[in-house]
């Protein structure tokens, strides 16, 4: 379960789709731990900014922006405005929580005897995933700027991360998740 959500594209008028009788204003949002994409109901007369965090927990009193989760929706039905938001709000998320994805750069390990979790971050081959093995054996990163130092990347941690994230997103049934909740 979600507590918190990142908006991603503000609907005031709903979707287009729906009957014009039956639309209410709707929020886009992706969660902030499981990567999972949302439709919220906003409580009236609030307004929410792209890339805003607000509350989606179980507590009621705590949601003073958002009055329900609407549902849990596939990349797919993502407007096009957050389909493009959502790199960047990605990004936000992961600076946010840096120390957990650090974490993943020091704990990654073998899927297989010929796949490593770290070479299914997009641009990021063999040669790099073994510069980041040799580097963490002398001792663990501290930070994606600690990290960036000591190992050249191809783009820089976040963006690895988020477009992995992106592609885990697109792709429902891929076979290896490694942050996005199945």
């Amino acid at each position: 379960m979600e507590d918190y959500a990142f908006i991603l594209d503000y609907l005031p008028q709903g979707r287009i789709e729906e009957k014009s009788f039956k639309r209410t204003p709707l929020a886009i949002a992706i969660g902030e731990n499981e990567f999972k994409l949302f439709e919220l109901i906003p409580k009236p007369n609030v307004s929410l900014i792209i890339g805003e965090r607000v509350y989606i927990g179980k507590d009621k009193d705590k949601r003073n922006k958002i009055l329900h989760v609407k549902r849990r929706i596939a990349y797919d039905e993502l407007t096009n405005a957050a389909k493009s938001e959502l790199p960047y709000v990605l990004e936000d998320i992961i600076r946010h929580r840096e120390p957990f994805f650090v974490k993943f750069f020091n704990e990654a390990g073998p899927i297989t005897t010929r796949l490593h979790m770290l070479e299914l971050l997009p641009g990021l081959g063999k040669k790099t995933m073994w510069a980041i093995l040799e580097e963490r054996k002398k001792g663990e990163f501290k930070s994606f700027e600690d990290l960036k130092n000591r190992v050249k990347l191809p783009h820089h941690p976040e963006k690895l991360i988020a477009n992995r994230i992106v592609y885990e997103l697109q792709h429902r049934y891929e076979k290896y998740k490694i942050f996005v909740a199945k």
